[in-house]
């Protein structure tokens, strides 16, 4: 077995965080050892300063300190959860990763590619995931999702124009490297995306197989 990196991609009230949860029972079931974590976050450090992205404030938080935050937590992450995971055999399932800063802060905050890119190179290496899901659905639909559940954070209190960008960010994103990126389609009901996500499962355990 060697170790699978999966990421769990795509805008506010997509369904990432409970399909993710219902992939890693699926593994399971299959006697896949599986670490769910999350970006940005994932360690106690790195949990600190997702609050500090996420949290709204009366400073605006100019974008080059929010991409270089999104950076900063991911290479603790790397270093303490993804990378040692990996090592050892695990499917790792990760609520959003690089393709997301590509989306928020490339697509949303208008940042050049190459200043991602070059970041992205200085703190990953070579890493970049096996398997990238896309849970896509329209804006409207995901940001109705998002005010349902409450309160909206820093990101999810951004404009229609913000969330279209990131959107086509992550569409463009896939179209260009298919090879990585399966599209679900989460304007769908649940059961129907989970049906989608059982489809998926034998590519995952071959993926893991090697």
């Amino acid at each position: 077995m060697t170790g699978l990196f999966i990421t769990l991609e795509g805008p506010e009230g997509a369904g990432k965080s409970t399909n993710r949860e219902y992939l890693a029972e699926r593994l399971r079931a299959q006697g896949v050892d599986v670490v769910l974590t999350r970006e940005p976050g994932g360690t106690p450090l790195a949990e600190k300063i997702r609050e500090l992205l996420l949290a709204p404030s009366d400073e605006p938080m100019n974008a080059d300190t929010e991409l270089l935050l999104v950076f900063a937590a991911r290479a603790q992450h790397l270093a303490e959860v993804i990378r040692p995971a990996l090592a050892r055999g695990s499917v790792v399932l990760c609520d959003r990763f690089t393709d997301a800063t590509y989306a928020y802060q490339g697509g949303g905050r208008g940042l050049s590619h190459d200043r991602i890119a070059a970041l992205e190179a200085f703190v990953q290496g070579d890493l970049r995931p096996d398997l990238t899901l896309v849970f896509d659905l329209p804006v409207e639909v995901g940001l109705a999702r998002a005010t349902a559940r409450g309160r909206l954070d820093r990101f999810e209190q951004e404009g229609r124009t913000f969330f279209d960008a990131v959107r086509s960010t992550y569409l463009n994103r896939a179209a260009a490297t298919p090879a990585r990126y399966r599209l679900v389609d989460a304007a769908l009901s649940l059961s129907e995306v989970q049906q989608s996500l059982d489809a998926l499962l034998p590519e995952l355990l071959e993926l893991h197989r090697g």
